[in-house]
Protein backbone atom coordinates (compact mmCIF):
# COMPACT_ATOMS: atom_id res chain seq x y z
CA UNK A 1 0.00 0.00 0.00
CA UNK A 2 0.85 3.22 -0.59
CA UNK A 3 0.11 6.54 1.18
CA UNK A 4 -0.85 9.74 -0.78
CA UNK A 5 -1.14 13.22 0.06
CA UNK A 6 -3.53 14.46 -3.28
CA UNK A 7 -2.01 17.16 -4.28
CA UNK A 8 -2.81 16.63 -8.13
CA UNK A 9 -6.13 16.68 -10.12
CA UNK A 10 -5.22 13.10 -10.50
CA UNK A 11 -4.82 11.89 -6.67
CA UNK A 12 -7.97 13.95 -5.83
CA UNK A 13 -9.70 12.05 -8.79
CA UNK A 14 -8.19 8.71 -6.68
CA UNK A 15 -10.28 10.29 -3.64
CA UNK A 16 -13.27 10.86 -6.01
CA UNK A 17 -13.54 7.82 -6.88
CA UNK A 18 -13.17 5.93 -3.71
CA UNK A 19 -15.92 7.83 -2.46
CA UNK A 20 -18.32 7.36 -5.63
CA UNK A 21 -17.66 3.25 -5.79
CA UNK A 22 -18.16 2.92 -1.90
CA UNK A 23 -20.20 5.44 -0.97
CA UNK A 24 -22.31 7.13 -3.26
CA UNK A 25 -22.99 4.13 -5.42
CA UNK A 26 -23.87 1.81 -2.11
CA UNK A 27 -25.96 4.09 -0.62
CA UNK A 28 -27.72 6.01 -3.91
CA UNK A 29 -26.24 9.70 -2.82
CA UNK A 30 -26.36 12.15 -5.60
CA UNK A 31 -23.33 13.69 -6.45
CA UNK A 32 -24.40 16.70 -5.24
CA UNK A 33 -25.00 15.64 -1.83
CA UNK A 34 -21.77 13.08 -1.82
CA UNK A 35 -19.00 16.50 -2.70
CA UNK A 36 -20.56 19.03 -0.88
CA UNK A 37 -19.20 22.88 0.18
CA UNK A 38 -16.01 21.47 1.85
CA UNK A 39 -14.61 19.96 -1.11
CA UNK A 40 -12.71 22.62 -2.66
CA UNK A 41 -9.25 23.10 -4.46
CA UNK A 42 -8.03 23.92 -1.17
CA UNK A 43 -9.40 20.51 0.68
CA UNK A 44 -6.32 18.08 1.48
CA UNK A 45 -7.31 14.30 0.91
CA UNK A 46 -5.14 11.61 2.23
CA UNK A 47 -5.33 8.81 -0.55
CA UNK A 48 -4.32 5.13 -0.44
CA UNK A 49 -3.27 3.08 -3.71
CA UNK A 50 -2.62 -0.24 -4.06
CA UNK A 51 -0.53 -0.81 -7.19
CA UNK A 52 -1.32 3.01 -8.36
CA UNK A 53 -4.93 1.85 -7.94
CA UNK A 54 -6.93 4.22 -5.27
CA UNK A 55 -8.47 1.73 -2.26
CA UNK A 56 -9.03 4.18 0.15
CA UNK A 57 -9.64 8.29 1.19
CA UNK A 58 -9.94 10.44 4.22
CA UNK A 59 -10.77 14.38 3.60
CA UNK A 60 -9.56 17.10 5.88
CA UNK A 61 -10.05 20.73 6.52
CA UNK A 62 -9.86 23.54 8.98
CA UNK A 63 -12.53 24.00 10.65
CA UNK A 64 -10.30 27.03 13.06
CA UNK A 65 -6.85 27.93 13.51
CA UNK A 66 -6.65 24.84 16.15
CA UNK A 67 -9.00 22.09 14.97
CA UNK A 68 -9.19 19.82 11.74
CA UNK A 69 -12.29 17.86 10.49
CA UNK A 70 -11.61 14.84 9.12
CA UNK A 71 -14.29 12.91 7.25
CA UNK A 72 -15.45 11.14 4.17
CA UNK A 73 -13.12 7.82 5.21
CA UNK A 74 -13.79 5.36 2.45
CA UNK A 75 -12.39 2.29 2.12
CA UNK A 76 -13.38 0.48 -1.03
CA UNK A 77 -15.52 -3.02 0.25
CA UNK A 78 -12.95 -5.31 -0.92
CA UNK A 79 -10.15 -3.65 1.34
CA UNK A 80 -11.78 -3.60 4.56
CA UNK A 81 -11.81 -5.59 7.58
CA UNK A 82 -7.60 -4.74 6.94
CA UNK A 83 -6.55 -1.82 8.54
CA UNK A 84 -6.23 0.56 5.68
CA UNK A 85 -9.31 2.45 7.30
CA UNK A 86 -6.91 3.00 10.19
CA UNK A 87 -4.02 3.45 7.79
CA UNK A 88 -6.37 6.78 6.09
CA UNK A 89 -7.11 8.43 9.69
CA UNK A 90 -3.53 8.22 10.68
CA UNK A 91 -2.26 9.28 8.07
CA UNK A 92 -4.76 12.04 8.07
CA UNK A 93 -4.20 12.89 11.43
CA UNK A 94 -0.13 12.56 10.92
CA UNK A 95 -0.71 15.33 8.10
CA UNK A 96 -3.19 17.53 10.31
CA UNK A 97 -0.81 17.74 13.08
CA UNK A 98 2.64 18.64 10.90
CA UNK A 99 -0.18 21.62 9.76
CA UNK A 100 -0.16 22.78 13.25
CA UNK A 101 -3.82 21.87 14.02
CA UNK A 102 -3.99 20.53 17.89
CA UNK A 103 -7.75 18.68 17.55
CA UNK A 104 -8.90 16.47 14.93
CA UNK A 105 -12.92 16.51 14.70
CA UNK A 106 -15.23 14.22 13.20
CA UNK A 107 -18.91 13.01 12.29
CA UNK A 108 -19.32 9.48 12.65
CA UNK A 109 -21.76 7.01 11.21
CA UNK A 110 -23.49 5.64 14.71
CA UNK A 111 -22.26 2.23 13.51
CA UNK A 112 -18.88 3.03 13.28
CA UNK A 113 -18.33 4.77 16.51
CA UNK A 114 -16.34 1.82 18.27
CA UNK A 115 -13.84 2.21 15.02
CA UNK A 116 -12.72 5.72 15.95
CA UNK A 117 -12.88 5.17 19.91
CA UNK A 118 -10.26 2.09 19.19
CA UNK A 119 -8.22 5.19 17.31
CA UNK A 120 -8.60 7.41 20.82
CA UNK A 121 -11.66 10.21 19.06
CA UNK A 122 -14.17 10.59 22.34
CA UNK A 123 -17.85 10.70 21.44
CA UNK A 124 -19.86 13.52 22.60
CA UNK A 125 -23.63 11.86 22.27
CA UNK A 126 -25.19 15.18 23.04
CA UNK A 127 -24.09 16.57 19.47
CA UNK A 128 -26.01 13.98 16.98
CA UNK A 129 -26.34 15.20 13.38
CA UNK A 130 -28.92 13.80 11.32
CA UNK A 131 -28.07 13.83 7.88
CA UNK A 132 -30.44 12.80 4.92
CA UNK A 133 -28.85 9.09 4.97
CA UNK A 134 -27.21 8.92 8.00
CA UNK A 135 -27.30 9.58 11.87
CA UNK A 136 -23.50 10.92 12.98
CA UNK A 137 -22.01 11.41 16.30
CA UNK A 138 -19.47 14.11 16.56
CA UNK A 139 -16.04 13.33 17.94
CA UNK A 140 -12.72 14.81 18.89
CA UNK A 141 -9.07 13.69 19.34
CA UNK A 142 -6.12 15.69 21.12
CA UNK A 143 -3.22 15.47 18.50
CA UNK A 144 -0.38 15.30 20.12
Amino acid sequence: MKIIRAATTAARAGAYYVRIQAMAKKYHITLEEEFDEHDTPDTKYIVILDDDFPVATCRLYAVNENTVMLGRVVVLPEYRGKGIGRLAVRSAEEWSAELGFTIATLESREEKVGFYEKLGYTADFSKVISGGTFRCIHMEKALT
